[in-house]
């Protein structure tokens, strides 16, 4: 009977379900949330609102919001773990060894690294190309709009499978890059490496077609008279990024692959015995962790630069060196990955070329900072949210970056490598670069998805929080680097005189926190007051094609594919008006309007757009049964999930039933219901 049990559930059993309390507590208030959420869909009848609106939704804009959702959610647990990291390094000195065992600190600082890189940057990048990029090229979808539906359940099965280790089974302990021999099985038997490899392969295969499909979106689905040159810079950013990925996760999904294969079938690609080489890992997998730096980066600095020639009032200082300076960071990101390991031992002529290049990496992101500086010069500045978010990041960034210029050459990193310095360094760009950039992305286009502005006191307060925060949570770890003390650090004794660093930084954190807090208010109370503060179309007086249609925007995106002529079409049309208008009343004040033309007087043509379709939905479930039975050596479950995912591919492919027409007539009621809503505002 044995035999049959371990054949029906491998490796599954009542052991994988005992935790300690701190996890216990994590699992059961997912669980409680869970039902609570179930429980207001049946109070408030909205399965079939939620199954029809958004999990069978191929339109890019309701994406979009869900991988946001999704991202924030998993920024939520990286907080907690971050602030767990820290609590124990406060109280674990000399003889008190904290709450936390090692092992368990080693799960969360693991988990924390892959939930911030994979889960929140890549979410709310993916999340903001969805909602932005279509608008901004005039384009009424994405070129595969079922491919984006099933890159998005793809990459909530990652993320789902990183929060079933917390009840079911453990998470890998050996960093979120699990360098081998330690997620060798000789060194780790167990599920938690397994876990991290099929969370991070399925999301990684979910974002390599997201790549895909934006590149092909941005190259072929440009609307008339948009040339390259005459693309924003978000767009730019994102057709960059893109690049990135396309290059960059063939590598990762390969580097997981031998692991797999060492773990699985005893092959030997990183074990150092049978001619196999654990450095060769960690090449391959900094080959594509430096640009997964840049796709996350590149998106937000997209986005620096639209806030920031929206709210100077002012077209961007030098349009062709910002878009030239992306494409050489997008290059170089590709010849920059061995700075990650100087102390391997490569020899001097490697690390004085990596060195360097990694030097020259930071000449053209100088000239985006230089650029959007000379934007502001002399521009009518409103600082808002989003021009806030900007301006904090360019205190942190810069000072980050010069630290990073530090650690560029070999003789300074072999002192610095591994030490908490690196860890500050990097949050510095990843805390100040990505995240302060999609909080002023969502700070800048939230009113145009939703209709309403959000509490402007509140987002204020959270940013300061969050500025403070950040200094008082990563300088003092500059200076413990410095002293010595390394990362994933769960005891040492005061003798060093780390504690009182670590006592600020987690003071830092808690502010943090309380930034994190007052935005989840901030959506809340701006939510109950949304009928006070409705946006209409063009509420920053912006520049870009995306603002041209009313908030939020009707699922046809426009009703006419626009037609360009400049680098800001809609920015220059209303110069052009008011220029139109001076000529008929010239000492009139305009203020600026949204124009709209007479809806009635307009002959509307029917509009070809995509079904909605749950095939993507059930690719993802099957994608999860796959991960999870391959987790635990259920070789039956994971031939059923395999099956499950070919046999929904090829229905998908073989149905013709896959688009219709919009009516012009119903596209006419529809603009006018908006043009009378706009109207009211």
């Amino acid at each position: 009977m044995s035999m049959r049990m371990d054949d029906i559930f491998g490796r599954l059993n009542l052991d994988a379900f005992k935790h300690d309390a701190i996890e216990n507590g994590a699992g059961v208030s997912m669980a409680v949330t869970g039902i609570v959420l179930v429980a207001l869909l049946f109070y408030y009848r909205g399965w079939r609102w939620l199954w029809t609106e958004w999990l069978t939704a191929v339109d890019p804009k309701k994406i979009g919001m869900m991988y946001i959702v999704l991202a924030t959610t998993m920024l939520f647990k990286g907080l907690v773990d971050a602030s767990m990291m820290r609590a124990q390094q406060l109280l674990s000195v000399d003889d008190s060894f904290g709450y936390l065992t090692s092992d368990h600190f080693q799960q969360i600082f693991s988990a924390h690294g892959t939930t911030m890189i994979f889960f929140v940057g890549m979410g709310v990048v993916f999340g903001l190309l969805n909602l932005i990029v279509p608008l901004q090229i005039g384009a009424r979808d994405v070129a595969f709009p079922f491919l984006n539906s099933m890159s998005f359940w793809l990459f909530a099965v990652g993320a789902i499978l990183v929060n079933v280790s917390l009840v079911i089974g453990k998470f890998s302990a050996a960093g979120w890059l699990a360098y081998p021999p330690l997620s060798g099985l000789e060194y780790n038997p167990g599920v938690g490496i397994d876990y991290w490899i099929w969370s991070v392969q399925i999301a990684g295969v979910g974002s390599l077609l997201s790549g895909i499909n934006f590149l092909v979106t941005i190259l072929k689905m440009r609307c008339p008279g948009m040339t390259f040159m005459k693309m924003p810079l978000f767009t730019w950013s994102a057709l960059n990024s893109m690049i990135l990925v396309i290059f960059a996760f063939p590598i990762l999904t390969v580097t997981l692959a031998l692991l797999t294969l060492d773990r699985y079938l005893g092959m030997h690609f990183f074990t150092p015995d049978f001619g196999g080489n654990p450095m060769m890992y960690i090449n391959l997998i900094w080959a594509w962790g430096h640009p997964e730096v840049y796709i996350l980066i590149l998106p937000a600095f997209g986005i620096f630069s639209e806030v920031v020639a929206t709210f100077s009032h002012k077209r961007l200082f030098g349009y062709t060196s910002m878009v030239w300076a992306l494409a050489s960071i997008t290059f170089l990101s590709f010849i920059v990955w061995l700075h990650h390991f100087f102390t391997m031992g490569a020899g001097p002529n490697v690390n004085a070329f990596f060195g360097i290049m990694t030097m020259l990496i930071g000449i053209p992101t100088g000239v985006k900072v230089f650029n959007w500086l000379f934007t502001m010069f002399r521009g009518r500045i409103y600082f808002s949210r989003a021009m806030l978010w900007f301006l904090g990041f360019i205190v942190i960034f810069t000072t980050g970056g010069m630290t990073g210029m530090l650690m560029s050459m070999p003789a300074a990193d072999f002192q610095l490598h591994n030490s908490l310095f690196l860890i500050a360094h990097f949050h510095s760009m990843v805390i100040g670069g990505v995240l302060f950039g999609l909080f002023s992305g969502l700070a800048y286009w939230f009113p145009k998805f939703i209709g309403f502005k959000l509490n402007e006191t509140l987002g204020r307060y959270a940013f300061w929080c969050w500025i403070v925060g950040f200094f008082f949570a990563f300088m003092p770890l500059y200076a413990a680097g410095l002293m010595g003390a390394t990362r994933r650090l769960d005891h040492y004794e005061s003798s060093t005189g780390w504690h009182p660093l670590f006592i600020t930084a987690a003071i830092g954190v808690a502010i943090i926190i309380c930034g994190a807090s007052l935005q989840v208010l901030q959506v809340i109370i701006g939510v109950r007051q949304r009928n006070k503060n409705r946006v209409p179309g063009d509420p920053w007086n912006a520049r870009t094609l995306e603002w041209s249609v009313p908030s939020p925007p009707p699922f046809y995106n426009f009703a006419f594919i626009p037609k360009v002529n400049e680098i800001d079409p809609f920015w220059e049309q209303k110069q052009r008006e008011i220029a139109e208008k001076d000529k008929h009343h010239p000492h009139a004040h305009h203020h600026h309007e949204q124009h709209h033309h007479d809806p009635h007087k307009i002959h509307y043509s029917d509009i070809h757009l995509p079904k909605n379709t749950p095939m993507g939905m059930y690719i993802g479930a099957f994608a999860f049964i796959f991960g999870f039975a391959m987790v635990w050596y259920m070789w039956w479950l994971a031939i059923v999930g395999l099956l499950g995912i070919v046999i929904c591919a090829i229905i998908r492919l073989s149905d013709d039933d896959v688009d219709y027409y919009l009516p012009a007539a119903e596209v006419e009621k529809i603009e006018i219901e908006l043009a009378m809503r706009q109207k009211h505002l």
